[in-house]
């Protein structure tokens, strides 16, 4: 009996990404998947009744939209491999000034993450499938407006927001700030061919 091949998939199809438009992620079935971005507040110089009533807002927007998911994503980088090599190499160093040098080195990650201790990104997803495909802007801004009603600020993801997105969900790149469109863009040149 002949053992068939089981093709390979790209990493598009096992992430189920079409490609990425102006406003949203093209998935292989013709759903798409279009994200508004939440701007946490900070609760804690609110009194308990405005919490409360930033909680109902938004059990108002998750009750009146159907297929919508939620997603909860740090905004920031963790270094705790960086301070455990750190930490390793000080005890081990016998020059004391690189040592030191070291533990200015350890304090200077954790002042980072201190500082971006609340850094979070807050989505909304909304799965938009092909049999709504004709009157998607007037759904988007639909829901959009929906979620400003209810007092939360909100921007719909562009196409920059969605890699950036993608980048801190699949890889926790938080730094940088340009994703290429063609792996090596930057670099061609029309020129040089």
């Amino acid at each position: 009996m002949k053992k068939r091949k089981k093709k390979k998939q790209s990493t598009r199809e096992l992430v189920n990404t079409k490609t990425i438009t102006d406003y949203s992620l093209q998935q292989y079935g013709g759903d798409e998947v279009v994200f508004f971005m939440i701007q946490p507040q900070n609760l804690s110089v609110m009194s308990h009744e405005n919490i409360g009533s930033k909680i109902f807002a938004l059990t108002n927007v998750l009750k009146g939209l159907a297929d919508l998911e939620m997603i909860c994503l740090n905004s920031r980088d963790n270094f705790q491999e960086n301070k455990l090599f750190l930490r390793k190499r000080i005890e081990e160093e016998e020059n004391q000034k690189i040592a030191a040098l070291l533990e200015r080195d350890l304090l200077h990650l954790d002042k980072i993450q201190i500082q971006t201790a609340t850094a979070r990104l807050f989505l909304l997803a909304v799965r938009i499938k092909p049999n709504d495909q004709v009157e998607i802007m007037q759904l988007i801004h639909r829901i959009e407006k929906l979620i400003k009603l209810q007092n939360l600020s909100v921007k719909r993801a562009k196409k920059s927001d969605l890699k950036s997105m993608l980048a801190v969900y699949f890889e926790q790149n938080v730094t940088t700030d340009h994703f290429e469109d063609v792996d090596g863009e930057r670099w061609y040149d029309d020129e040089t061919i």
